[in-house]
């Protein structure tokens, strides 16, 4: 059984992650609109419906009823409630291929990482790409938190529902290497070299033999 609490999405505006996320990750899509795409853990779909209204055939589940339910507002037929902890698509997206995949600062609050990353797998077609953004971690950034004292808010654990999972760029790529996807992008997001609040890794699935 999901322990998920609803996020409680109150607009459909951008989270403000995506000041700097939203380009970095059109740069990797790359402008080609001819592919469906799934974005996993869509929040209130502002990015979704974004994609949408720049020609790409656009889906995105999230767990947050709320959230879903603000996304419909838009594109009624493109947002599905889905728990992130079950391996299973909703319904009406089983029978649909996606050629990308985009989960967007997700996978570090979720228990089994690996679980989702073979979800995705499953879930592309061959040669399909999983486009994944996560707070970045690295030497140097938590090296400065130490210094600063700041792990406690960074970190904190009165956060029901928050960060679990601390990604870098070498144990998220490994874990997607792992599932059998070979990484083909990296990029920081916000900040300075180094000292990143997010990261984006574009991995792609083997192509059928």
């Amino acid at each position: 059984m999901s322990d998920y609490k609803d996020y409680g999405f109150r607009e459909s505006g951008p989270a403000h992650t995506f000041q700097y996320l939203q380009q970095p990750l059109l740069d990797m899509l790359g402008g080609n609109t001819n592919r469906r795409i799934l974005d996993l853990g869509c929040g209130n779909g502002y990015l979704v419906n974004f994609l949408i209204s720049q020609g790409y055939d656009a889906y995105g589940t999230d767990a947050s009823e709320m959230g879903i339910e603000i996304a419909r507002q838009s594109h009624p037929d493109r947002f599905y409630v889905q728990d992130l902890s079950t391996d299973k698509l909703p319904l009406e997206l089983q029978n649909k291929q996606f050629d990308t995949i985009l989960s967007t600062e997700v996978i570090e609050h979720l228990y089994d990482p690996a679980g989702f990353i073979e979800f995705c797998k499953a879930s592309l077609i061959p040669g399909g790409e999983l486009i994944i953004s996560t707070p970045y971690h690295g030497y140097f950034k938590n090296l400065l938190l130490s210094i600063l004292g700041k792990w406690d808010t960074h970190m904190d654990p009165s956060w029901y529902g928050g960060h679990i999972k601390m990604w870098s760029k070498n144990t998220l790529s490994k874990a997607l290497t792992t599932a059998g996807f070979n990484v083909t992008h990296f990029t920081g997001c916000g900040r300075f070299p180094y000292f990143y609040k997010s990261m984006i890794i574009k991995a792609k699935l083997a192509p059928a033999k």
